[in-house]
């Protein structure tokens, strides 16, 4: 387990059943989720739909917050987009984007502890690490990711496993979306 000093944590609940996942989130003193998902809600379990997932979390002294409108991974202005791909660089220059970060640099100042959520379980497949994660990086804020096993895991160790444990040559690349969205309608 990692030892930091970081109130900012990220976890994804794909593959979790919800009493493991409130429980992760207690385990480690969280207090708040902010909900990172463009669209806040699950086909394939109701109990992470917005609406239900913020009950679960009051009844467990959680406090749930949305910001999938500023941090999330399928931005809904179509010039974050290339090829279909949302370019984490291009998202990164938005005014919205920056607010939300914004608001995360004072929960990590203030030291309150918040938890990151979106549905990828493995954080090396997800926004909030390619996309959040290493904004926080840049800004010198600590981040630890709870990983599929429930363990803490740093951003760098994480960005480490996109490539296989080795050291890219190209560490200032932004990264893009995994999922290439068609933008003929929303994103």
């Amino acid at each position: 387990m990692i030892m930091n000093k970081s109130s900012l944590y990220s976890i994804g609940y794909g593959g979790r059943k919800i009493e493991e996942f409130t429980s992760l989130i207690k385990r480690y003193g969280i207090k708040f989720l902010v909900d990172l998902r463009s669209k806040p809600y699950s086909r394939y379990n109701t109990e992470f739909s917005q609406k239900n997932l913020k009950a679960i979390l009051h009844d467990n002294g959680i406090k749930y917050i949305f910001m999938g409108d500023s941090l999330g991974g399928m931005p809904s202005d179509f010039s974050c987009y290339t090829d279909g791909y949302v370019d984490y660089g291009k998202v990164q220059e938005k005014g919205f984007y920056k607010k939300g970060i914004e608001r995360l640099l004072v929960a990590s100042e203030k030291k309150i502890p918040v938890v990151l959520m979106c549905s990828e379980k493995k954080p090396h497949e997800c926004h909030r690490s390619k996309l959040v994660g290493e904004t926080l990086s840049k800004n010198n804020i600590e981040i630890n990711h709870i990983d599929e096993t429930g363990e803490l895991v740093s951003q760098r160790r994480v960005i480490l496993r996109l490539y296989n444990n080795q050291h890219s040559l190209f560490d200032d690349k932004p990264f893009i979306s995994r999922k290439r969205y068609n933008l003929t309608g929303e994103p």
